[in-house]
């Protein structure tokens, strides 16, 4: 196949999913080239190594100073200003319309698109001539969830009359109107798509919920070659893995620890950026419980490697996770995991197989002492999280089903389950 790739990916888990899904259609054969703005991150796993990517102006966002603060500085600016939302949308179905432009005259087969940071979806879909297909890890989280509150109720109403009432309800006005634009330019632009594949079923639920598409089920997978038990000495540690941010809820695992006795482990955190007001609490809160807490930031794939084979168990408590590439890399090293059953990791985490799934963060430390307690036990949850590594997680089996989805969509005559398995189309 010829696949034209598009994305705006910030550094993170849709990045490295992207990335593979590229390197492993390229290891067969299939010609790929890449479009983006210069907004997707560039320096982790670029695009640009496997394949020839075009960088396509978007002069709006780069105007608003997106290098001060990177993307998420950038998100805040624009979900604080709403005026800045049409404009932005403006520009970037321009930039969608270039890179269709460019994607047409090539003869692509298929547009295989990932998602785009700020806004979940662009409106490419709706210029390309050949199918189309958008692996969308998670919808527009902020517009349609309470994280921590939704951003369409106004301001509340003032009995008296006041100029700065007056002010701030103009400004309310002026962002719920951008937010509202926001909202319908993505649901057409979702809806332009021939196919729409999710991470997991918890994200395809949620994406039938924010835009009434039903998409399909296409998992993703972790290199089981290079994440793999080295058969080292566990230590009496516990190991997480995120981003330093509020969403991942590290404070519910130190409370955690802190209550394993007689003396608890030691917790070492490993994230690819942190906010620092947030790691800063995290520290106060690790030092005021007593527990003995590392955080280790944006450390190379080899020391994360390193530590989740001296770990004796990962914790993960992050909020509605759509799927979580932490869970998967931990079971491809042998290494049992404790999580919280909500989002995608209640597909991820097989319970009383690969780990334990606990209904209520106050039963996470027990789930963690049973582990840390029981050598035998860790043992046995080790080797089936390495054994349904091997069988559902490896890169080999994430490239089969996204292979069998583009050939599916450009008109071959099989695929691919979710699982695995070939059907007939």
């Amino acid at each position: 196949m010829r696949i034209a790739v598009w994305h705006n990916l910030p550094s993170g888990g849709g990045k490295r999913a992207l990335y593979d899904h590229v390197q492993g259609l390229v290891d067969r054969g299939h010609y790929v080239e890449s479009w983006c703005p210069p907004t997707a991150d560039q320096e982790f796993l670029p695009i640009g190594d496997l394949v020839l990517e075009h960088i396509v102006p978007l002069e709006v966002i780069e105007a608003i100073s997106w290098r001060e603060g990177g993307w998420r500085g950038a998100a805040a600016r624009l979900s604080g200003g709403g005026s800045l939302i049409p404009r932005t949308l403006k520009d970037l179905d321009r930039h969608s319309q270039r890179c269709a432009q460019e994607i047409n005259e090539r003869g692509f087969d298929v547009v295989f698109a990932g998602s785009s940071v700020l806004f979940a979806v662009t409106s490419l879909a709706r210029y390309v001539t050949c199918p189309t297909l958008l692996y969308l890890q998670e919808p527009c989280r902020s517009l349609y969830e309470a994280s921590p509150c939704l951003p369409w109720p106004a301001i509340p109403h003032s009995g008296r009359f006041r100029l700065s009432v007056v002010h701030n309800r103009m400004l309310d006005a002026v962002r719920v109107r951008g937010l509202r634009k926001q909202a319908r330019e993505e649901l057409q632009g979702v809806r332009a798509y021939d196919r729409v594949l999710a991470n997991s079923h918890f994200s395809r639920e949620s994406i039938l919920r924010a835009y009434g598409v039903d998409a399909a089920v296409c998992y993703l997978g972790v290199d089981t070659q290079r994440y793999r038990d080295r058969s080292l000495a566990r230590k009496r540690s516990v190991v997480g893995v995120g981003a330093f941010v509020p969403a991942k809820r590290i404070e519910v695992v130190i409370e955690a620890v802190a209550q394993i006795g007689p003396t608890p482990p030691t917790l070492v955190w490993i994230g690819d950026v942190a906010s620092p007001r947030y790691l800063g609490q995290l520290v106060d809160k690790a030092e005021k419980l007593e527990v003995n807490f590392t955080p280790r930031i944006a450390v190379s794939h080899e020391e994360v490697i390193q530590e989740l084979n001296e770990a004796a168990v990962m914790a993960y408590a992050p909020r509605l996770e759509p799927f979580g590439f932490a869970p998967v890399e931990a079971a491809a090293c042998g290494l049992p995991v404790v999580a919280v059953a909500e989002g995608g990791v209640r597909e991820t985490v097989i319970d009383g197989e690969t780990g334990f799934l606990v209904n209520d963060d106050h039963d996470l430390h027990l789930a963690l002492e049973q582990i840390l307690n029981n050598e035998l036990l860790a043992r046995k949850l080790g080797s089936g999280a390495r054994r349904r590594a091997e069988m559902t997680w490896s890169l080999s089996a994430a490239t089969d089903r996204i292979e069998a989805q583009l050939l599916d969509l450009c008109g071959e005559e099989s695929a691919l389950d979710a699982s695995g398995r070939k059907f007939t189309v």
